[in-house]
């Protein structure tokens, strides 16, 4: 649905980019880490065994870590491990757990590394900054609770304690994550907190209950807890990664299905991809939340679906430039094709709007109730609607080019039309994404 382009485009992409929050932070864990080993190898490491046991289901744990919705990686069983040794007050009956924080953090920092060996093996980069997360999380539990662990409380305030210090990293880790995803894609930092507590809540849950009984079932069981209690959390993993699986399947199809109109000639090549970055780059300015921006991804992929319907296809594929009839019937179209998914139908009410005006209208064809008056106006289109259909005009109007003047003109116009056609503050978000493009 763009015009030819004059000029060959420079690649530009949406994809988080290194900031000064994630390198001092994976940095600082680097220091951490380091720091921890050379501590316990001059000290000699306590009670070995117990050592060794944890930091094996450390490795185990990063060995089937997971990339769950939004490009998190996770490593529930690694995590649960190694909150366990920290958590950890007796080993059996009357045997106290003599190690010390810099301990549990030298074995998840050398459980982590060995566990990532045969990722990189098979050429899986290793995510530092997602290492560092867990890292830092593990030590934040271990350097408050390990000095409590040597008063020998009661169990009733141990628990209490656990559940405190747990809780609280939890809450760093999100607002950890929160802040660098919001540096890096330009996400406003309560929005991106708001999306990781949605998206870790539940796991983070049954990774610190994991933790706690395995802490407690070895006071009791000895080294044996470790293998009758790390079951729940592989089965809970197993579960988000099918979830995770799912997710990724919707994106994949949604992305094929959007060809189609590229591959059978009505629109140009790559503009539906083009209008979904520049949509979600729009989102992003404005504030939308990470389910938003999915469903905003989908219906930006499928926007144009509805023209394989027409006999004879729009110049260019440019419906911008087509009649406002024709744009609500490729749009009430396209719709109809969503809807049948039966799972999408958010989907397809946001991709039946991007037609409307941004100044509701009464709807065409519509008549005056019995009193003789005029039909209530349709309500306005939702954000994601407004957001395609700019973002539409303006890859129908500038296409693959990088002509800074061209842009400009066509975003003059879209501004001209702000009274009654496009939001002023869509087109306002547009103008700032455009102007971070690579030159």
């Amino acid at each position: 649905m763009s015009a030819a382009a004059s000029i060959r485009p420079r690649r530009w992409s949406l994809r988080p980019r290194p900031g000064t929050g994630r390198v001092v932070m994976v940095a600082g864990t680097g220091l951490l880490a380091a720091g921890s080993v050379a501590a316990v190898a001059v000290q000699g490491l306590v009670q070995p065994q117990v050592a060794v046991l944890f930091g094996l289901l450390v490795v185990l744990g990063e060995l089937f870590r997971m990339v769950m919705p939004g490009n998190r990686e996770v490593a529930p069983v690694a995590s649960a491990g190694a909150l366990g040794y920290a958590l950890l007050t007796t080993i059996g009956p009357g045997e106290p757990a003599g190690h010390s924080a810099l301990q549990v953090v030298a074995v998840a920092a050398t459980g982590m590394c060995v566990g990532s060996l045969p990722h990189v093996a098979v050429g899986r980069t290793p995510r530092p900054d997602a290492m560092a997360r867990r890292l830092l999380t593990i030590a934040l539990v271990a350097l408050c609770f390990r000095p409590l662990a040597a008063l020998e409380l009661d169990w009733a305030p141990t628990l209490c304690l656990m559940v405190v210090v747990v809780a609280a990293s939890c809450f760093a880790e999100v607002c950890i994550a929160a802040a660098i995803r919001a540096e890096s894609v330009r996400a406003r930092f309560g929005i991106a907190v708001r999306d990781e507590i949605r998206a870790k809540m539940a796991l983070c849950m049954a990774t610190a209950a994991t933790a706690m009984l395995i802490a407690v079932a070895t006071a009791v069981m000895g080294n044996a807890a470790l293998l009758v209690f790390t079951a729940p959390i592989l089965v809970t993993q197993f579960a988000f990664r099918r979830y995770a699986g799912i997710r990724a399947t919707y994106l994949q199809t949604v992305r094929a299905l959007s060809r189609v109109t590229e591959v059978g000639g009505y629109v140009e090549a790559g503009h539906s991809r083009r209008v979904s970055r520049l949509a979600v780059a729009m989102g992003l300015e404005l504030g939308m939340s990470e389910e938003e921006l999915l469903e905003l991804e989908y219906a930006a992929l499928m926007h144009d679906i509805g023209q394989l319907s027409l006999g004879d296809p729009i110049p260019g594929g440019a419906t911008v430039l087509a009649s406002p009839n024709e744009q609500r019937r490729i749009a009430e179209l396209g719709a109809a094709v969503i809807k049948e998914t039966g799972v999408l139908d958010r989907v397809a009410y946001i991709v039946r709007r991007q037609a409307d005006p941004y100044r509701a209208a009464v709807p065409a064809g519509s008549s005056g109730g019995d009193d003789g008056g005029e039909a209530a106006p349709l309500p306005p289109p939702p954000l994601a609607s407004r957001i395609i259909k700019v973002a539409n005009a303006y890859d129908d109007l500038v296409g693959e080019s990088t002509d800074r003047d061209r842009s400009a003109a066509v975003l003059e116009r879209l501004r001209l039309d702000s009274a009654v056609e496009y939001d002023p503050t869509v087109v306002e978000a547009l103008a700032r994404v455009v102007e971070r493009r690579p030159r």
